[in-house]
């Protein structure tokens, strides 16, 4: 919907004058807590693996408003590949790319915090188109 919450609650919507939750009707709080707490902690991990370099690549393509939605998407999948590359062999690469994606996003909105919407958009779209399937079957995982 366009927002974004970053203290782990679901997002709110006034609707009417009340405030209705928009939810996964199938999902339920827990196993989302539960699976953004696993991703935190590997995210702490990942953290360190990202160099200054790459986070620099990504704003300076943010930046450019020439460069099309497409273009951006592309720059960021080619940066979380990349570092997907070096992650070691433990870890499921579908889970890391989520994760380095969710990191660098943060990165260059703490950069330049200006591109936080543009640089969030382009992560929805990044994740909606490469990992949507990973995230129903994690979900799905978690719910068994």
């Amino acid at each position: 919907d366009g927002e974004l919450q970053t203290d782990g609650n679901r997002s709110g919507h006034m609707q009417n004058g009340e405030l209705g939750e928009c939810s996964l009707s199938h999902v339920n709080e827990e196993i989302i807590q539960t699976i953004a707490a696993q991703l935190a902690e590997i995210g702490d991990q990942l953290d360190k693996q990202i160099k200054a370099k790459v986070v620099n690549d990504l704003v300076q393509h943010f930046l450019n408003e020439n460069l099309p939605r497409e273009e951006i998407t592309r720059c960021l999948s080619q940066a979380v590949e990349g570092l997907a590359r070096a992650i070691p062999s433990d870890l499921e690469q579908e889970k890391a790319m989520l994760v380095l994606a969710m990191l660098l996003t943060k990165k260059v909105a703490n950069r330049v915090p200006s591109l936080l919407q543009r640089v969030f958009s382009t992560t929805v779209n990044y994740i909606s188109q490469h990992l949507h399937n990973y995230i129903v079957r994690m979900v799905s995982a978690v719910q068994q």
